[in-house]
């Protein structure tokens, strides 16, 4: 007979904990998840441990630093982690914890629901079998499992508020995908590790995201410089175009002089941005702009807050978006 896996599950809240209160769903502990996880005692050996108990639209970095703690630390005694989150904020949490526990030595996978487990309907079951069979597979590295799919943490988006397939792996191939068959995992999208295990938490709130639109004013970089960030996270308009007019080219200039270090990602939720491509990008480039590529929103953010949090300088924090430290960038 097979030796059961043993996953340690930890709580952050979440609609996947939440019970009715008198001012709508409210997350509880993990004793919401008692009756699931009886069920999936049978096939694993399940420790539970609740790290915090949120809506995580009130999750921020510091619980970000929270939860890769808690898997660092505790993972010594396990096969795999699975983490219960809640689905406005996880695929932020998921990219920014990739990039905290950069050669993870073993699977930690993210998942939620969009009907709490109290709920007759709730989607939570198959998210947690799916999430609890990808954490006893061995593959390392940081995931998110949802609606029978499971993908690279950082490349994870929320794309749906109520449907059931909430997430999407943009401009990357599944990790793994439960048919008839099982669970069947594509070995070539793990990210290699190439080293041991590290907990490198430090990380930056002073990045800011700016969405572009027609006729922005470029007195928001002057504003931005004046509030003290270190980052901006722009999504520019197709392959990376950005208003250079009416001072626009200057406004970033500034920015840049003063030491901001300024990502270009595309509001195009599919592709890459390409500065190379136009007019416009070219200049960007020349001021020292850097190249999201086709990494998501979400990544980019977390993956500059976390090299401002090394004290990067800016030109380290160019080479490294050159980089894939997870998976985060073709």
């Amino acid at each position: 007979m097979d030796t059961k896996k043993n996953i340690l599950l930890l709580t952050t809240g979440g609609t996947i904990a939440s019970v009715p209160g008198l001012d709508g769903l409210e997350p509880h502990r993990s004793g919401v998840m008692e009756r699931e996880l009886l069920q999936l005692r049978t096939y694993y050996d399940i420790d539970v441990q609740d790290v915090m108990c949120l809506d995580s639209s009130n999750i921020r970095p510091q619980e970000w630093q929270e939860i890769a703690r808690a898997v660092f630390s505790l993972r010594g005694n396990y096969d795999g982690i699975v983490i219960s989150h809640g689905t406005d904020t996880m695929a932020y949490t998921a990219s920014a914890v990739s990039f905290m526990l950069p050669d993870i030595d073993l699977p930690v996978v993210f998942t939620g629901s969009q009907l709490p487990l109290a709920d007759m309907l709730s989607d939570g079951p198959e998210n947690l079998r799916t999430a609890f069979a990808m954490a006893a597979a061995g593959y390392p590295g940081v995931f998110l499992a949802f609606d029978r799919k499971v993908m690279l943490g950082c490349r994870a988006v929320k794309i749906r508020a109520t449907g059931f397939s909430a997430f999407e792996s943009v401009n990357a191939t599944y990790a793994a995908r439960v048919t008839g068959l099982g669970l069947t995992v594509d070995p070539t999208v793990i990210p290699k590790v190439k080293g041991p295990a590290r907990l490198v938490d430090s990380i930056s709130d002073d990045v800011f995201l700016l969405k572009l639109t027609p006729g922005i004013s470029p007195k928001i970089f002057s504003a931005l410089v004046g509030m003290g960030y270190k980052g901006i996270v722009m999504e520019a308009f197709g392959l990376g175009g950005v208003n250079i007019l009416n001072e626009g080219l200057a406004g970033i200039r500034a920015a840049i002089d003063s030491g901001i270090s300024v990502v270009i990602t595309t509001q195009c939720l599919y592709d890459s941005s390409d500065l190379r491509v136009y007019q416009v990008g070219n200049k960007l480039l020349e001021l020292g702009v850097i190249q999201g590529k086709d990494m998501t929103t979400e990544a980019a953010m977390t993956k500059l807050m976390w090299a401002i949090g090394q004290n990067m300088s800016q030109k380290e924090i160019r080479r490294l978006f050159t980089l894939s430290l997870a998976g985060e960038v073709n």
